[in-house]
């Protein structure tokens, strides 16, 4: 990889955990709201994973906004509804992810409370979540196309003859 590429890179990455941390402050003040509201018990404490699935949803809407207008902003994206098809579906898996470990320790664990329901869900959930995010985004959702050169006249340049 080269200097300019690795710094790309950094950039990008330093973008994104930004990006990143933003939906995690969205996220975490949504869903304990929600479940813990001031007094310990939110109006959806007794539903932690709907409280949690509203709380990513929403975080999921600044992913996107913050990843395409700021952490892959130099990409070159012709609009396709591909696109906003794989959003979703891998924000589907990343929700399940995050919600795949609320549950297992509200429900297998048996751990209940603003602290467990936090670390698993908001922490640990969070951090996979992310670490798939970037993954997919990076490759599928903001792929790298090179945009189509111009000739004098404005038509694309072809390579083929």
């Amino acid at each position: 990889m080269s200097r300019s590429a690795a710094q790309q890179h950094t950039r990008r990455a330093g973008a994104f955990l930004v990006i990143g941390g933003l939906a995690f402050l969205v996220d975490f003040a949504v869903f304990n709201l929600l479940a813990f509201w001031v007094t310990g018990h939110g109006p959806l404490y007794d539903q932690p994973v709907i409280a949690k699935t509203i709380a990513i949803v929403l975080a999921s809407a600044v992913t996107y906004v913050g990843n395409r207008y700021w952490t892959f902003n130099d990409r070159h994206l012709p609009h396709r509804w591909s696109r906003y098809v794989l959003f979703v579906l891998f924000n589907l898996i990343a929700i399940g992810l995050q919600l795949g470990c609320l549950a297992f320790s509200r429900y297998v664990l048996q751990l209940e409370g603003p602290l467990p329901d936090n670390i698993s869900g908001t922490l640990i959930g969070q951090a996979l979540a992310t670490v798939f995010r970037y993954l997919t985004y990076d490759r599928f959702v903001f792929p790298h196309h090179e945009q189509p050169q111009e000739s004098d006249q404005g038509a694309p340049v072809s390579s083929a003859p």
